[in-house]
């Protein structure tokens, strides 16, 4: 089959620089090595590849690639890998331009990508289905009331991803100047919820309709003073935290994350793959943090360490999320 890798890694492609840009990480993307192994794990299952970008000559570049057939149906499918190039909710541009033009691709909609891109949103669905999650308020001063927020707590803007922003604040008086940085930088209003002191374990999902849960991982902070995945702990590799999986869990809790994990996914209106992200209290009582509709798929990601600990290679992970979606859309799997 015909397989289309789309991706942002030149963000030039647009007409107007206008709008809130992409935000550029400190160091090289810590994906820019996903896009090569991709590409290798869907030409080991066989697949006819070709990487495209992900902005304004997208649809032309796909339309020579997968010509449609005389009876107009899709001759390929998209691998959609795409961050986005500027403006709000960039993570939907790529998927919403694939709608429009009929062509299928992997991963969520632009209407799931939009509901958890924004953090306060996830907030709102997912307590609605009394799914637990600290306690929050949306600033765009930092003035605001806190009403009963307890100290610490986590300030970060309400739709980035890869932890761009986030910070600890101890004291109220440091409240107001994290606002500001956020607002500031970011163009957006602050997230800030209460720190929830104890672990912090991924769950990783793969399908439709049921989907399958995949190993717990643990990100392992040892005895470090700041606990939290923040943009160094992720990328940085004299930083980077230890991944334990699977996670040492007792059973009870790890089926209370596997069922929060699964009733979060549908909550979001998530499809194909996902990642949920809890902080699990002293007591035992998990948190939400957040639902990751397009999680990093590095070998190395919270996502690919609970895949390979399911039996899968990087190669299998790969095809067998092309094949999810393509039984979604088709109704059977890659032949």
């Amino acid at each position: 089959m015909r397989v289309a890798i789309v991706t942002n890694s030149d963000f030039n492609g647009v007409i107007n620089r206008f709008g809130q840009p992409c935000p550029q990480p400190p160091q090289p993307w810590p994906h820019s090595g996903t896009l090569e192994d991709v590409v290798a794990a869907l030409q080991e299952g066989g697949h006819e590849t070709v990487v495209c970008e992900g902005d304004k000559g997208l649809l032309a570049s796909l339309e020579r690639f997968m010509p449609p057939d005389p009876q107009g149906r899709p001759s390929g499918m998209v691998f959609n890998l795409a961050e986005g190039i500027q403006g709000e909710k960039r993570y939907t541009h790529v998927p919403a331009m694939l709608e429009m033009a009929g062509v299928p691709y992997t991963g969520c909609s632009p209407f799931g990508i939009g509901l958890t891109g924004d953090k306060v949103i996830t907030k709102m669905l997912i307590r609605d289905q009394g799914v637990p999650t600290p306690n929050f308020r949306v600033m765009r001063r930092g003035t605001e009331n806190t009403g009963d927020l307890r100290f610490p707590v986590v300030v970060k803007p309400r739709e980035e991803d890869c932890s761009f922003g986030l910070q600890i604040i101890h004291e109220h008086s440091k409240l107001r100047q994290a606002v500001e940085v956020i607002v500031t930088q970011h163009a957006q209003d602050a997230l800030v919820e209460e720190y929830i002191e104890g672990r912090e374990i991924c769950v990783a999902l793969l399908g439709n309709g049921e989907p399958e849960v995949l190993p717990l991982v643990e990100q392992d902070f040892g005895d470090r003073e700041t606990r939290v995945m923040n943009w160094d702990a992720k990328y940085v590799a004299a930083a980077a935290v230890p991944k334990i999986c699977p996670a040492k869990i007792e059973s009870g809790l790890e089926t209370m994350l596997r069922d929060i994990s699964v009733a979060t996914f549908r909550a979001c209106h998530c499809r194909d793959y996902a990642r949920v992200d809890f902080r699990i209290d002293r007591s035992g009582q998990p948190f939400v943090l957040e639902m990751n509709s397009v999680p990093a798929l590095g070998i190395h990601s919270s996502y690919g360490t609970a895949a390979t600990a399911g039996g899968h290679s990087f190669a299998s992970l790969i095809n067998r999320i092309l094949n999810v979606a393509h039984t979604r859309y088709f109704g059977i799997g890659v032949s």
